[in-house]
C-alpha cells in the first residue's frame, strides 16, 4: 500500500477517456458489515487505505495538469466509522477502540439509531505518482494529491492534479458516504464503491498543488473553486492555498494580484480539509464561482 512511480499500470488510456474502477473500503477488507470493536483492536495498518490503479494517461508529462472529472460514485449499502487508538485529532483523549456500522442508502446513512447523516459520496484518496523514486506511504497526502479527504470531490466535481511523472499514474481509493471538514476522528463513513471518471489533460499548466472545481452535489459549497495547500505546517499550507486562489482569480479574470488578494479576503473561505494524516495537512480555500461572474 504505497505510491511508487514504478508500479505497473492497470490500464493505459488516452486523454478524454472514461474509466470505471472498483474501490475497496479503507480497512482493506479487514472490516465487513458484521465487524465489531474487537476488529478495530486487531486492525493491521499495513493494509489500510488501499488504492486502485495506477492508470497511465498517454501524453501526460511533468508540468502538465491531469483533470479528473468525477462522473459517478456508486456506494455499497453499508459503511464503518471507528475511533482507532493513537489516530485522530484527539487521540490523547479517546484511548479505546470504538466502531459504528452505518446502513447506507442513496440519501441517508444511519450512524446511530435515529441519527441519519445526509449521504454525500466522495473520493478520499486520489492522486498521481510522486516524482521521487521509491515507496511513499499512502496515508499522508502530498503535492500530487493522495489522501486529501477533501469532501468536495463528489460526482460532478473536477479535480486538477499536478503531473510529476510520465503518464501521471492516477490511483484512487478510500471512498466515503459522508465526512465533515477535517475528518477529526480519523475516519469518515468508510465504504466500498464503483467510481466512474473522465480524464483530461492540460499541457504545461504547472500547478503547485491540487485544485478542485466543486459541484452543488458536494453540499454546503455550491459551485466553487477550491485551491489547496498541503504540508506539515498549517500556516504555510494556508498561505499556499491562498496564493493558489490569487493565481487562479488572476488567470480567470485578469485582475491584479492585489485585487485578487482582496477578493480572497472578503469572499474566500479557508477550510481545514484534513488534519489527521500525519505529517501533512490539507488546507483548502473555496471561492464561489458566482462571485466572479460579474467581472468575467
Amino acid at each position: 500500500m504505497v505510491w511508487n512511480r514504478e508500479i505497473s499500470p492497470v490500464a493505459v488510456v488516452e486523454p478524454g477517456s472514461t474509466v470505471r474502477l472498483g474501490i475497496a473500503n479503507a480497512s482493506g477488507g479487514q472490516f465487513g458489515a458484521e465487524a465489531t470493536v474487537d476488529d478495530v483492536a486487531k486492525l493491521d495498518f499495513a493494509r489500510v487505505n488501499p488504492v486502485t490503479g495506477p492508470v497511465f494517461v498517454v501524453g501526460a508529462e511533468p508540468g502538465d495538469a491531469l483533470i479528473v472529472e468525477v462522473l459517478s460514485i456508486d456506494l455499497d449499502t453499508w459503511g464503518w466509522t471507528a475511533n482507532i487508538p493513537g489516530f485522530g485529532l484527539l487521540a490523547d483523549q479517546f484511548l479505546t477502540p470504538h466502531l459504528r456500522i452505518s446502513k447506507v442508502t442513496e440519501r441517508r446513512a444511519e450512524l446511530l439509531p435515529g441519527l441519519r447523516i445526509p449521504v454525500v459520496p466522495f473520493i478520499g484518496t486520489i492522486g498521481v505518482a510522486l516524482a521521487a523514486a521509491g515507496d511513499h506511504p499512502i496515508v499522508p497526502p502530498s503535492a500530487q494529491g493522495g489522501n486529501m479527504d477533501i469532501r468536495h470531490i463528489t460526482p460532478g466535481a473536477r479535480l486538477w492534479l499536478p503531473v510529476a511523472v510520465p503518464g501521471a499514474l492516477l490511483s484512487l481509493g478510500d471512498t466515503h458516504a459522508a465526512q465533515g471538514d477535517g475528518e477529526v476522528c480519523g475516519t469518515a463513513i468508510e465504504t466500498s464503491s464503483e467510481v466512474t471518471l473522465r480524464l483530461q489533460l492540460v499541457k504545461g499548466r504547472n500547478l503547485r498543488f491540487p485544485m478542485v472545481e466543486t459541484h452543488p452535489s458536494s453540499a454546503r459549497a455550491g459551485r466553487a473553486i477550491a485551491t489547496t495547500g498541503i504540508g506539515p505546517d498549517l500556516w504555510q499550507a494556508a498561505r499556499a492555498a491562498t496564493s493558489g486562489m490569487i493565481e487562479e482569480v488572476v488567470r480567470r479574470t485578469g485582475l491584479s494580484e492585489v485585487d485578487a488578494y482582496l477578493v480572497a479576503s472578503v469572499a474566500g473561505d479557508l477550510k481545514i480539509s484534513e488534519i489527521v494524516d500525519q505529517p501533512n495537512w490539507v488546507v483548502s480555500m473555496h471561492l464561489e464561482k458566482d462571485t466572479l461572474e460579474g467581472i468575467l
